[in-house]
């Protein structure tokens, strides 16, 4: 395209060259032969007075007068009229026929060579070809602008062809019970005759709904490698322009394109962009994102039961989805990507790990078990970020030092080594973060301390990681107050240690804050306000998110719920007081070391301050 566009610059160079030697050349011709013009009148003159011996007409109408004879001959040009003959037009003059006699003056016509016939058709053909080169050009560029108004409304759908797969189930790990809803997809794409025979219909539409990173776009691209059919990718926020109509074309064009290459697959990456509840946009509901709702629920609904097209789209919001996508007929399965669990995240650090230099002594199922809630999409960052440490050392393969620490580079961000504080600083640093993990130690309920730093991470002075040894869904109260209290420990061991309290401990007021709210109002976990959730929560769909509470209680519920959250706050306060009054000299020696070390690991910190009994991260027992 970028050299089709240069040829046609050089060929506008190239007429325009051209036209201006023509010009140029004209010039010179007309002006050839003398600098002395004599009007028609003056020759005529010359003529009858005798002063001209000769003349010799020449093509175009021009006419040279040659005064005198041998080495004084002069020249003079003229022009004569076109339409008469010259010796008509000097009679005309009033010249005398005895002026014009052959032995006053000798009249020749000089004819002209082929080669200045040519030449003087050639200049006055080129500036008619320069002036059709430029209307050539000029048509050529509103045509192409025409094509690309006319494309405007083109779906700007990539199409993958499913000969050669890049992708499939193989590929992605950490979601079987999802591989396993859209196998049926699959299968139905190789063999539809089979489901057809049975008057089966096959799920038009499948919205993959999970949070950011669990793989849900790559889950649809191993549906079409796996199907061998096209696949149609593109995103929600494609289809919506500033024109009105834009987003509603570009959807037609992408079914016909589809229906034309079925069996095939439509994949819309982060519909909510385009399928938001109608009637909560800004513009009413003839906005042109609404339009092009209203034509992709046409669209979907429309198919006929042999085209074999089926639609894959995929959000993290399918609260604010318009219901109208959602019922049977379109999208009439949903599947969840759910974060993966402790063998599903070991999976998926086996899938990223192929390829990669592993030290024999890597053990991914550790890694897998100090990852709660990491998505594929961290996973895969982790195995990435262990590679540039390894290569940052150069080292020739990866060990697991370097995976443990991408993990916290992962959770909690880098290093600041470069961060200068001072000794008194350094200090109440370390009392704060021993004060951490001495009070989560002492607690059975609290996960096991993995790593103590007091090197800054992020927005964070220093650093205090919990890991749990096993995976967790819920959450029990006694457990969620022991995170209260080992989260308050920090600001109790300044107090302790230095009778004074810094600003270092606003994150985790902050985090005290909303758990224990939240205990209260959302989780009736509160003896005094009883199984009830009180506020509700108010959002905007087309905002996406949550933008206030709505409070349905009276002030005297509003003073109870204070007060209960105080009390919390106050019995995580006097358990970490207790903890660290109690183990005052273990506090000393993990602060001393960190002074020391900088950073401490479980095995170390353990070292110092052996859990008082077994730790049972908080599991309940049967009554």
């Amino acid at each position: 395209m970028e050299s089709k566009r240069n040829n046609q610059s050089y060929f506008v160079y190239v007429l325009l060259f051209i036209a201006i030697i023509a010009m140029v050349v004209m010039n010179v011709r007309q002006g050839t032969g003398t600098d002395d013009t004599l009007t028609i009148n003056e020759l005529a003159r010359a003529i009858q007075d005798g002063d001209v011996s000769r003349i010799v007409i020449k093509e175009g109408n021009k006419v040279v007068a040659i005064y005198g004879t041998g080495e004084d001959e002069i020249e003079r040009l003229s022009q004569k009229e076109p339409s008469i003959s010259f010796v008509e037009q000097l009679l005309n003059l009033g010249v005398s026929t005895e002026a014009l006699s052959s032995e006053k003056i000798k009249i020749e016509a000089e004819a002209p060579s082929a080669w200045a016939s040519l030449i003087s058709n050639l200049f006055i053909i080129l500036p008619v070809i320069f002036m059709a080169g430029i209307l050539f050009f000029i048509f050529r560029q509103a045509q192409g602008s025409n094509n690309q108004a006319m494309s405007f409304g083109k779906s700007r759908a990539r199409m993958f062809t499913g000969e050669n797969p890049t992708v499939t189930f193989d590929d992605v790990a950490g979601a079987d019970e999802a591989k396993e809803e859209l196998g049926e997809i699959v299968e139905f794409l190789k063999e539809p005759e089979k489901f057809i025979q049975l008057g089966a219909r096959i799920p038009k539409g499948v919205l993959l709904v999970g949070a950011p990173g669990t793989g849900k776009t790559l889950m649809a691209k191993a549906v079409s490698g796996e199907a061998g059919v096209p696949f149609f990718s593109i995103s929600g926020s494609e289809f919506v322009e500033m024109f009105v109509g834009v987003g509603a074309s570009r959807v037609r064009d992408l079914f016909e394109q589809a229906k034309r290459h079925a069996p095939t697959i439509i994949f819309v990456d982060e519909i909510d962009a385009v399928g938001r509840q109608r009637g909560a946009g800004l513009g009413g509901s003839h906005d042109e994102r609404e339009q092009t709702l209203n034509q992709m629920l046409v669209e979907m609904d429309g198919f006929d039961t042999d085209t074999n097209v089926i639609m894959i789209a995929a959000t993290n919001r399918p609260d604010i989805l318009d219901p109208a996508l959602l019922r049977p007929g379109r999208f009439d399965r949903r599947v969840m990507m759910d974060r993966p669990d402790m063998k599903g995240r070991e999976a998926i650090l086996n899938v990223h790990s192929k390829g990669k230099p592993l030290d024999p002594d890597v053990d991914l199922g550790s890694l897998a078990r100090g990852t709660p809630g990491f998505v594929g999409a961290d996973l895969e960052n982790l195995i990435n970020e262990g590679a540039l440490l390894a290569a940052r050392r150069n080292k020739k393969s990866i060990s697991q030092a370097e995976l443990e620490e991408a993990i916290e580079r992962v959770v909690m961000g880098p290093e600041r080594k470069s961060r200068l504080i001072s000794e008194e600083e350094k200090l109440i640093i370390a009392y704060h973060e021993a004060g951490h993990a001495v009070v989560g130690n002492a607690l059975a309920e609290a996960d096991p301390v993995q790593k103590v730093t007091i090197i800054g991470r992020g927005q964070a002075g220093g650093v205090t990681w919990f890991r749990p040894d096993e995976e967790r869904m819920l959450q029990s109260r006694k457990k969620m107050k022991a995170t209260l209290a080992y989260a308050l420990g920090g600001r109790v061991a300044e107090e302790e240690a230095f009778d004074d309290i810094t600003s270092g401990a606003s994150s985790d007021l902050e985090q005290v804050t909303r758990m224990a709210r939240t205990m209260v109002t959302r989780l009736g976990m509160s003896e005094e306000l009883g199984l009830m959730t009180y506020g509700q929560k108010e959002e905007l769909v087309f905002l996406g998110r949550e933008i206030s509470e709505q409070r349905d209680y009276s002030d005297a519920i509003a003073e109870k719920i204070d007060a209960e959250v105080r009390k919390m706050v106050d019995e995580a306060y006097k358990t970490a007081k207790s903890i660290l009054k109690k183990y005052r000299k273990e506090l000393n020696a993990v602060a001393e070391a960190l002074m020391e070390n900088e950073n401490i690991s479980r095995e170390e910190f353990e070292a110092i301050f052996p859990p008082p009994f077994e730790k049972k991260s908080g599991t309940p027992q049967a009554a």
